[in-house]
């Protein structure tokens, strides 16, 4: 398939006001200026002067964790029994046929980041996958793409309840810090009875066993944290146990910025088209993102559905320039920056040779309330 006379949005560089991308067997082939190379048996398909961007990512969602219009028959985010799951996967819970993701791929979202939500101190493993498909296991950018991981008021208030711990700030960083010392000292004991057979290895625990790429910085941690003193807990566990890791919503980010850029932390910002629905919430603003970036922390711009549709991630793009965020760095936050922290850059995030060919066709902003795209296409087959 050949995309000719298109204004392309990279995302890798400076757009191409008169272009043409080039699609084969699912990837992006070539990628460049008019005029278009020579093809024979190709689909051409000429958008006279619209616009291509590479497709939007939500790098915190709950999507197919939490179906739409169902209660508890559709609700497989918290597993609220334990405080300390993280060997459970968010890709056994997904039901790709859930309608809310034929409306990511309306509004031109082709790759998410889902899993469990915040009940748990650690929930659980988060994945990347595509927004088009029936079957979660064709579905996968990456998966696990992270460690779920939550501080704050979420997993006291959720354990309280029960008369259980963690039921302060206190227990929930402790109950972390528990499980991570353990997995080191079991990781220790696994070494030892290798280098020596008369050692016995220590017997097999799952918990452990997802933790250990944690550990060994293989894979990242997602900190929920919306309060200034939570974010700080989480980048204290970050240099105890040297994760690699980002903060999940950063509400209270912009009160903090100099301290999250001098350490190099990004924020995935939001939800910030909502209210304040709990007392950790009392400092959102929309002008966070465009706060943070201007202190030159990385950040990403995410919708945490179901808490805002999924469709609706653009419309967040747009209200964080009206409040002051640039609008290149608003269409990074929702495309190229989102694949690099979230380390799925090889895949998605940009209109590159080699990369998955997905992207949409706009006539008009795609970060105005009133625009849709034209076409969206993921993995080179097209959704809409």
């Amino acid at each position: 398939m050949l995309i000719q006379n298109a204004m392309i949005y990279t995302m890798a560089g400076e757009p191409i006001p008169n272009g043409y991308l080039l699609v084969r067997d699912g990837k992006i082939a070539a990628v460049g200026e008019m005029p278009a190379p020579a093809t024979e048996g190709e689909e051409v398909i000429d958008v006279e002067g619209a616009c291509v961007y590479p497709g939007f990512i939500d790098s915190h969602t709950h999507l197919g964790m939490w179906e739409d219009g169902l209660a508890f028959e559709g609700d497989d985010g918290n597993e609220d029994t334990d405080p300390v799951t993280p060997h459970l996967r968010g890709i056994d819970a997904v039901n790709p046929l859930d309608r809310c993701f034929e409306e990511a791929c309306a509004a031109g979202v082709t790759t998410v980041v889902t899993g469990p939500g915040s009940a748990n101190p650690i929930g659980g493993q988060l994945a990347a996958i595509k927004t088009a498909g029936r079957r979660i296991d064709k579905m996968l950018v990456q998966a696990p793409v992270a460690m779920k991981m939550a501080l704050g008021e979420n997993p006291k208030s959720i354990y309280h309840s029960k008369s259980q711990s963690p039921s302060t700030r206190m227990a929930t960083a402790a109950l972390i810090r528990e499980e991570l010392f353990k997995t080191r000292r079991y990781l220790e004991d696994l070494e030892l009875s290798r280098e020596d057979e008369e050692i016995d290895p220590p017997e097999y625990d799952m918990k452990c066993e997802a933790l250990m790429p944690v550990l060994k910085g293989e894979l990242p941690v997602h900190f929920h944290a919306h309060r200034a003193d939570d974010i700080f807990t989480a980048m204290r566990l970050g240099r105890e146990f040297g994760l690699d890791y980002v903060i999940v919503h950063g509400t209270d980010g912009h009160l903090i910025a100099e301290d999250l850029a001098e350490e190099d932390v990004p924020v995935l910002c939001g939800p910030i088209l909502c209210d304040r629905s709990k007392p950790e919430l009392k400092n959102l603003t929309p002008a966070c993102p465009g706060i943070l970036a201007e202190t030159n922390v990385r950040i990403t711009i995410v919708t945490d559905h179901p808490v805002i549709p999924i469709q609706y991630l653009p419309v967040c793009a747009g209200l964080a320039v009206r409040e002051g965020l640039n609008r290149e760095e608003a269409l990074r936050a929702i495309t190229i920056n989102p694949a690099q922290i979230c380390h799925i850059d090889d895949r998605v995030g940009s209109l590159e040779p080699g990369k998955d060919a997905d992207f949409s066709i706009f006539r008009e902003d795609p970060l105005q309330i009133s625009t849709k795209p034209e076409m969206v296409f993921v993995s080179g087959k097209r959704v809409l």
